[in-house]
């Protein structure tokens, strides 16, 4: 077994095969911080507030769109220890004649894809911390992260209210450290 393959376990992928994640439409994703630390801020009647971290990744987040012309950025939510964002991809091609390949692996992105995308997002803020920090070994996020294809206009609504409403249901979120599923 290769020593990386040891290191890195090869995880079963959620992504949908066949699927061009660089293709026009709408994703859903979710970017957690290393073992859920509460990195970015703490929630205070419903809203977040954002530490020097939390502004630095709600910036790069922002910026996203300077890095990736295709992509938009549709609603979010910065969380003390994840993020939730809607993306939108219209990189103006019609059909299937210019798709982008469907599969890639960590080490071969496909240009303008949601990963490639939190990819970039992920590395700018772990370069900007290492650099403020003098620490080239902090680690900002967990491997990886979550992403839905968006498929329906009453799906696009619920994902947008939820992301909304995502502050407010921080006591009962699984994500919050102080959540306990004993009632």
């Amino acid at each position: 077994m290769d020593p990386e393959e040891k290191k890195y376990p090869r995880r079963r992928s959620v992504r949908l095969r066949d699927f061009d994640y660089a293709s026009n439409g709408a994703y859903s994703v979710t970017v957690c911080t290393r073992q859920r630390e509460c990195l970015f801020g703490e929630i205070k009647d419903g809203e977040l507030i954002l530490n020097d971290l939390g502004r630095m990744v709600e910036k790069a987040w922002r910026e996203i769109p300077n890095h990736f012309p295709s992509v938009f950025l549709d609603t979010f939510v910065l969380m003390p220890n994840h993020l939730h964002g809607i993306l939108l991809i219209d990189n103006g091609r019609t059909g299937t004649a210019c798709r982008a390949p469907t599969t890639e692996s960590y080490q071969h992105p496909v240009p303008g894809s949601v990963s490639t995308v939190v990819r970039s997002f992920k590395a700018a803020v772990t370069k900007r911390v290492r650099e403020q920090s003098g620490d080239p070994f902090v680690v900002i996020f967990q491997r990886g992260f979550h992403e839905n294809v968006i498929t329906s206009r009453g799906e696009h609504l619920a994902l947008r209210a939820y992301i909304t409403r995502n502050p407010l249901a921080w006591d009962e979120d699984e994500n919050n450290p102080g959540h306990s599923d004993i009632q």
